[in-house]
């Protein structure tokens, strides 16, 4: 019996092993993952784990005896290197062939890679897997210089770690201002002046020329600027892994495509998570989402579905981030607003920004503030006098119905 063979070992992958193992599916499932880890979740790396707050056992999803017990095979350290569709074969770099009945690609992404002068120096890291976290750490000790190039939500999460650690913490982000593809000015400002309130330094509209060191980097180069660094993490956004789908005949267009269904243009072939390219019927728009929990449920919509199910895909996305005491929750497109109002106050770093369209609330930002957060979730469409956002005596739970 072939089975269900899993491509990647992230979030979505140890998600659709153990939905297929609840759906009481019997069979043979087998992982395959190019790390030596079982699957595990990427979010703490940038915060709790480099931090040396979390455990690596509590970095996994599920405790590795999980999968002998669920009899669900894996094979780490180990890539998939090519997939026959017309044999339903999936080979592998050691040479070894596997069947499958159905196969799901969850393959993921990787770093976009900075190539330019001094970009091979020792000290330079990328931050995706716990090898580079681990990597890192290594070097991040009290009073080094830490420069961190874009300043995105995991370059501002590592800067939130590197600063209270004791390093001295430059950020370079080459637009107007940090956090700018995707959040509101308004937004950007409250972080911006959140970090240089600790102690990061931020330099916008500064783009990197190149690095300089004698086999370890010991200066960032922007132009006629240079800054002193003993580490440097580059974080300017990821690539879809989509090569093996493309070199097996499936339909990408920046992620691999799938319907409804998390199936791709083979009909015995599903994708789910941040390489997949897929409608949104809330949204009424095609996306691809970096969002752990995009992928977890499309992991579940593909495991009943490869069992023969009707499951459709449609969640509204939402995401988190964490930075030193703050927590904050976002749901929906900030950009798709025409009107924003604040609740609560952005001075005491508790507030939510909610974001209208034509009267209907179509998105939030929430910082410290999960009742409003989850509130917002169950508001998207629905049309709200601003007003009663506002004003706090208003019990936002009365809205929802």
């Amino acid at each position: 019996m072939a089975g269900m063979v899993i491509i990647g070992a992230g979030h979505a992958a140890g998600q659709v092993a153990a939905s297929l193992r609840q759906e009481k599916y019997a069979g043979p499932i087998t992982i395959i993952g190019d790390e030596l880890h079982p699957p595990y979740q990427r979010p703490p790396l940038s915060k709790q784990y480099l931090a040396g707050e979390q455990e690596l056992n509590r970095v996994y999803l599920r405790p590795e005896k999980f999968y002998a017990d669920k009899n669900i095979t894996l094979k780490l350290g180990v890539t998939a290197t090519a997939i026959d569709c017309d044999t339903k074969q999936v080979r592998l770099n050691h040479g070894e062939t596997l069947e499958y009945d159905k196969l799901i690609l969850s393959t993921g992404s990787r770093p976009r890679i900075l190539n330019i002068e001094g970009s091979d120096l020792k000290g330079i890291h990328y931050l995706r897997t716990i090898a580079d976290v681990d990597a890192i750490r290594a070097e991040m000790t009290k009073g080094k210089n830490l420069v961190i190039v874009g300043g995105g939500y995991v370059g501002l999460e590592v800067a939130s770690v590197g600063v209270t650690q004791g390093l001295t913490v430059h950020v370079l982000e080459m637009e107007e201002r940090i956090l700018q593809r995707v959040t509101t000015p308004q937004m950007s400002e409250f972080y911006h002046n959140l970090h240089t309130g600790r102690g990061v330094n931020i330099h916008t509209n500064t783009g990197v020329s190149g690095f300089s060191g004698d086999g370890q980097v010991q200066k960032v180069i922007c132009g006629e600027t240079e800054f002193t660094a003993d580490l440097v993490i580059v974080g300017i956004g990821i690539i879809p892994n989509i090569e093996l789908a493309q070199e097996a005949g499936l339909e990408c267009n920046n992620g691999i495509v799938v319907d409804a269904h998390c199936r791709t243009s083979n009909p015995d072939i599903y994708a789910a998570g941040d390489c997949t390219n897929h409608y949104n019927p809330i949204l009424d728009r095609r996306l691809r989402l970096e969002s752990v929990p995009n992928a977890m449920e499309q992991a579940r919509v593909c495991a009943a579905n490869m069992l023969g199910g009707d499951k459709k895909y449609s969640s509204m996305p939402w995401f988190w981030s964490d930075q030193y005491e703050l927590k904050l929750q976002m749901v929906g497109f900030s950009a798709d607003g025409d009107e924003q109002v604040v609740r609560g106050s952005m001075a005491d770093n508790q507030f939510a920004v909610f974001y209208l369209k034509d009267g209907k609330v179509v998105s939030a930002d929430a910082v410290n503030s999960p009742r409003e957060f989850m509130v917002c979730k169950q508001l998207i469409g629905k049309k709200v006098d601003p007003a009663v956002l506002i004003d706090p005596e208003t019990d936002l739970k009365t809205l929802i119905s």
